[in-house]
């Protein structure tokens, strides 16, 4: 987990300097969608993202969202988790981590403190070894 996890609500001041620490060119818009994204620790798809910053009264683009999540992405500063090919969401909490996925209501929810039983995995190709897991755990409520 980056340094600014447990501090969420960054002002100005905070989101330049993680944007100097993931090496982030500061733009208007990206600062004015890292305000957004760090607010708490939350799960977004690059549409609520779009509508929470534009409705606090600034203006980006639907282009601008998702070129600046992947941009995030891309330097660690947001984890990715891709539910299906429709769905997307962008994680403020960057550390190593599961999730859990509800299918009838939309909602992702990080899942801590879990380790994976490597163990169990086929073996890998020579001179490799595993960098990351994504788990996502998809749940719903049973069928009567």
């Amino acid at each position: 987990m980056n340094k600014y996890s447990d501090d969420y609500g960054l002002d100005r001041d905070q989101i330049l300097d993680l944007f100097g620490h993931y090496q982030i060119t500061p733009t208007r818009q990206r600062v004015e969608i890292a305000e957004y994204m760090f607010r708490r620790p939350q799960h977004l798809s690059a549409e609520k993202i779009l509508d929470g910053v534009n409705q606090g009264g600034h203006h980006v683009s639907r282009a601008t969202v998702y070129n600046t999540m992947g941009l995030f992405a891309n330097k660690g500063l947001v984890r990715e988790v891709l539910i299906d090919r429709e769905r997307v969401f962008y994680d403020s909490n960057n550390s190593a981590h599961h999730h859990i996925y509800n299918v009838d209501s939309g909602e992702l929810y990080d899942v801590e403190g879990v380790v994976l039983d490597t163990t169990a995995l086929p073996n890998l190709p020579a001179g490799t070894n595993i960098v990351d897991t994504d788990l996502i755990i998809r749940i719903s409520k049973q069928k009567a």
